[in-house]
C-alpha cells in the first residue's frame, strides 16, 4: 500500500499532461489529378510528443497514366515489326511518408519520401504480341493544403503540390535499359535516353486532390 501509493499521486497530477498529449488519428481519401486520374487513401497521427507541431501521414494510391508510345515501345523493347492494332494502358501504385506542418488555421505544408511502382501494359490486336514495361522509383514530394470543417469530426480538404522521381531502369519483355548503361539485351543502338522518351514512367508530376477527412475520438 505505501509504496503504490506515491505512484498513485504522480498519476493523479500527470494525468492532465498526459492526456493533452494522447495522439490523434484522422484518416480519409483523395481523388484528382497526377499527370492522370488518381484516388488516395491516409492516415495521419498526430500530437506525437509534447510541443512537436507536426504530423505524420502516410498515404497509399493508384493513378491512371499514359504508359507511353505504342510503337516506339515495341521497336526498343521487342523488334521492328508493325502489324496489329496498339492497345496499351499504364498505372502507378504510388506510396508516400510525410511530415505534415500546420501553417495557419486551415492551412498546413507537407513534404516526404514517395515510392511509385510503374507499368505500362502494350497489346498489338492482330499482331500476336503483348509486355508489359515496368519500373520502381523513389522520390520526393511536397506541397500546400487547405483543410475547411464541415461538422466536428469531418473536414473538406483541398491539396496541391509536386512529386518529383529521378530516372530509374525501365524493364520490358527481356530487355532492360538503365540510366548508368548497363543494359540487357538492348534493341538496336537503342539506349536509356531512347527508352526514357518512348515510356510514360513518373519524372516531375504536379498534383491536384480533393477529398475527406474524418477525426477519431472526437467528442
Amino acid at each position: 500500500m505505501r509504496a503504490t501509493l506515491p505512484l498513485a499521486i504522480l498519476l493523479v497530477f500527470a494525468a492532465p499532461h498526459l492526456a493533452a498529449q494522447s495522439p490523434e488519428f484522422s484518416a480519409g481519401g483523395l481523388i484528382g489529378f497526377e499527370n492522370g486520374f488518381g484516388i488516395q487513401a491516409f492516415g495521419t497521427v498526430r500530437n506525437l510528443a509534447q510541443g512537436l507541431p507536426a504530423a505524420i501521414r502516410l498515404r497509399l494510391g493508384r493513378t491512371g497514366v499514359n504508359p507511353g508510345s505504342a510503337s516506339e515501345a515495341r521497336r526498343i523493347f521487342i523488334n521492328n515489326a508493325t502489324n496489329g492494332t496498339p492497345v496499351s494502358s499504364g498505372r502507378t501504385l504510388d506510396a508516400g511518408l510525410d511530415v505534415v506542418i500546420p501553417r495557419g488555421r486551415r492551412t498546413q505544408i507537407y513534404a516526404g519520401v514517395r515510392h511509385s511502382s510503374f507499368k505500362g501494359r502494350f497489346v498489338y490486336v492482330g499482331g500476336n504480341e503483348d509486355f508489359d514495361v515496368t519500373s520502381s522509383q523513389w522520390g520526393l514530394g511536397g506541397g500546400i493544403e487547405g483543410t475547411f470543417p464541415m461538422t466536428r469530426t469531418m473536414a473538406l480538404v483541398v491539396s496541391g503540390g509536386a512529386e518529383w522521381f529521378p530516372p530509374t531502369s525501365l524493364y520490358g519483355h527481356d530487355t532492360s535499359y538503365s540510366p548508368n548503361g548497363e543494359d540487357v539485351n538492348a534493341r538496336e543502338d537503342f539506349a536509356y535516353a531512347d527508352a526514357d522518351r518512348a515510356i510514360g514512367q513518373p519524372k516531375l508530376r504536379p498534383t491536384i486532390m480533393l477529398g475527406l477527412s474524418y477525426r477519431f475520438g472526437v467528442r
